[in-house]
């Protein structure tokens, strides 16, 4: 057994295909000042050079994890949780970057508050070279601490609010071992919100930092992922899963139900677009009759609502178009494919 001690930090990195990018992302989180770290690579079966990259990097404190078969972004992550030796954990993205000084910020906002899990604010970054702010800085130092409704009210779609699920948080390792928390590995698009929805519901204190930490590159080489029926059924499926485990009360409750009720609404009216766009009339007729509620989804001009939705249409993720809402809405963001 290593007399090394244990870091700060277990910055944990799923990977696929990512092998433009990943040096930038580990060399990032090993150039954090004020904090011990050790950084996860799990690859999850990438077809290109990304398990080339990292070997090549040589950094004594980077290790890489191949798996043997695509987990996906939730089981990759498992994965590096499962060896995290640090006291706390991050997660990033495989083309994104942080900031030198975040995760010593995070861990002492949250160690002063005895909270389970920290976040900060994001700079979107551009292509151009715009760098857009996605949560107004007032807008988070009137919100010091997440709270579980809040956090459900903020994941919906079609919603013109901030949009929380796309923050990346720094957890307490021993609560998420304690608690026997994971990533829900069913799901390939929602799983970072579940999981920080497990936290809070089981009584974990959430800080949160005003400024930002993290970078979200926007680049035009990755694959972007489109929102399907199955994924709004898989996210729907995850959430009875997330309520079987834990019984919600007064306003927390209240809040699942408002995004239950959204997620429906979203199938509905992703059934009624791919029957129209079939000139499937009758079935079309069929899904607005029973959920009319997706007719009122198409008073935006539909161009917008599809971009919306679906991110990109042309299977890149692409520098969001200018027609589409402004980032701080945090909902018009490219989805990244992680695995």
């Amino acid at each position: 057994m290593s007399d090394a001690p244990l870091p700060d930090v277990s910055v944990v990195i799923a990977a696929y295909n990512a092998a433009d990018t990943i040096e930038r992302a580990i060399l990032s989180a090993a150039a954090q000042q004020g904090a011990t770290v050790e950084v996860i690579v799990v690859d999850d079966c990438s077809t290109d050079g990304t398990r080339d990259v990292v070997s090549a990097i040589g950094e004594p404190h980077v290790k890489l994890v191949a798996l043997g078969r695509n987990r996906g972004p939730g089981g990759a992550r498992n994965a590096g949780f499962a060896i995290a030796r640090g006291r706390w954990i991050a997660v990033l993205d495989s083309d994104d970057t942080m900031r030198p000084d975040r995760l010593r910020r995070l861990i002492d906002i949250a160690e002063r508050q005895n909270a389970a899990v920290a976040v900060d604010n994001l700079d979107v970054l551009h292509l151009d070279g715009r760098v857009e702010r996605m949560f107004p800085q007032d807008l988070l130092a009137r919100t010091p601490v997440l709270t579980l409704v809040d956090f459900i009210d903020s994941n919906r779609i079609f919603r013109s609010t901030h949009n929380f699920g796309y923050m990346k948080p720094v957890f307490r390792r021993a609560f998420i071992e304690d608690n026997d928390l994971s990533f829900d590995e069913d799901l390939r698009i929602g799983e970072d919100y579940l999981l920080l929805a497990s936290v809070l519901a089981a009584g974990g204190k959430c800080a949160v930092v005003p400024d930002a930490g993290y970078n979200y590159h926007i680049r035009d080489t990755s694959i972007s992922r489109i929102l399907h029926l199955h994924h709004v059924e898989a996210m729907l499926a995850g959430d009875r899963r997330f309520l079987a485990r834990f019984a919600l009360k007064g306003a927390d409750a209240a809040a699942q139900r408002r995004r239950t009720r959204n997620l429906e609404e979203t199938h509905a009216f992703l059934a009624l677009i791919q029957h129209l766009k079939n000139r499937s009339f009758g079935p079309a007729l069929k899904v607005a009759l029973g959920d009319p509620v997706a007719l009122r989804h198409l008073r935006m001009p539909l161009a917008a609502r599809w971009r919306r939705l679906m991110a990109a249409s042309s299977h890149r993720k692409t520098a969001a178009p200018r027609a589409a809402a402004s980032p701080s809405t945090a909902q018009d963001l490219p989805l990244k494919n992680k695995g």
